[in-house]
């Protein structure tokens, strides 16, 4: 969790039940950054845009990556990686219901929403998202710049590749490796493996166009 003042990058959805976890937890929230200033139901300052977030000494503060993701990582590996190249660090956030095995290992700026269960030996790579009441269940490794939406049930030793969004309500059988830049449609199941940057969807999931 965070040790020093944050600033919360993005104020759609995503970021105001990331600063709700923030405020439960007691955690200094300096302000939120992005395009334009808009109405935040928590009252928090609006500080301008991303950029002006260099105006902080890296080793002073801590960022929260608020960029949700609907169909793609992108754009939030994109903020995470280039402030990482400027020398700050994103914080790591699990909400209070989360259960997290003790020998699970959390990369830097891993969001846990509430209700997540991550069960033992379970490895989740950088800024990536375990949403609301998803289930990771023993051994899964999970890469940099994921989304597991709500709702979510990956069944003991999945893989996931960096950069892939596993739709909400989704549930993977054992064993199952997911290649790097995957999209999986909302509501899917899936049996068998699938290869990097493929788009699948359905019950069971097969690969759909473009």
């Amino acid at each position: 969790m965070c040790s020093k003042p944050v600033i919360i990058v993005g104020n759609g959805g995503h970021a105001r039940v990331l600063i709700e976890i923030l405020l439960m937890k007691k955690k200094q929230i300096l302000g939120y950054t992005a395009p334009t200033e808009e109405q935040n139901p928590y009252h928090i300052a609006y500080l301008g845009t991303d950029e002006m977030i260099l105006q902080y000494e890296p080793e002073r503060i801590e960022l929260v990556n608020a960029i949700g993701s609907i169909f793609t990582t992108k754009m939030r590996a994109n903020i995470f990686t280039f402030f990482k190249l400027k020398g700050y660090r994103f914080c790591t956030i699990v909400h209070p219901s989360a259960i997290v095995s003790n020998t699970a290992v959390l990369g830097e700026g891993v969001q846990i929403m509430a209700g997540a269960i991550i069960q033992p030996f379970v490895r989740i790579g950088d800024n990536t998202i375990i949403n609301t009441s998803a289930s990771i269940d023993h051994d899964c490794y999970i890469g940099d710049h994921c989304h597991i939406a709500p709702g979510c049930v990956l069944s003991g030793s999945v893989t996931v590749g960096k950069g892939t969004h596993i739709g909400t309500g989704t549930n993977i059988i054992q064993n199952i490796k997911i290649g790097k830049n995957v999209i999986i449609g909302a509501g899917s199941l899936v049996l068998r493996n699938i290869y990097d940057d493929k788009k699948v969807y359905g019950s069971p999931a097969k690969e759909v166009s473009e």
